[in-house]
């Protein structure tokens, strides 16, 4: 059965709370993620399934260095019926940066026989880099030529 643009945003919601969701089976074989504002020196677009497949089994570290305590999603349809936009907002603990986190991540989601075939992951890097403890990083990357 192939799930709707709404089902796939619960699926990607379940994914952000370690809910046992594999990110990448949820991409047709040739989709595209993209990261329109990355951090520096992070891809700014994954292609295809298993690119992105590698690419998350590298930041499981990164995850470790959160305690999360809630993940909300809002879903808005839009007048394109393959198009959802999530709002996705994981809070918690951030052991990194040794205090109370917020982040929310806007995700335009078009989904296609079920698939994910296009997603565009609208993420603050400085509240990235404060989560993960690594502002010092950020702004050394800005800084150089």
């Amino acid at each position: 059965m192939s799930r709707s643009p709404r089902e796939v945003a619960e699926q990607v919601r379940r994914m952000v709370a370690g809910e046992g969701v594999d990110f990448a089976d949820l991409f047709a074989a040739d989709g595209v993620l993209t990261y329109p504002f990355s951090l520096p020196g992070q891809p700014t677009e994954l292609r295809g399934r298993e690119a992105i497949r590698a690419r998350f089994a590298g930041l499981s570290a990164a995850r470790d260095l959160l305690v999360m305590e809630g993940v909300e999603a809002v879903v808005r349809q839009t007048d394109d019926p393959e198009v959802v936009v999530t709002e996705i907002t994981h809070h918690g603990y951030s052991k990194a940066a040794g205090q109370p986190y917020r982040h929310t991540a806007l995700g335009v989601i078009r989904v296609r026989d079920g698939e994910i075939v296009q997603y565009d992951d609208y993420m603050d890097p400085i509240s990235i880099a404060r989560m993960l403890g690594r502002t010092a990083e950020l702004a050394a990357a800005l800084g150089a030529p």
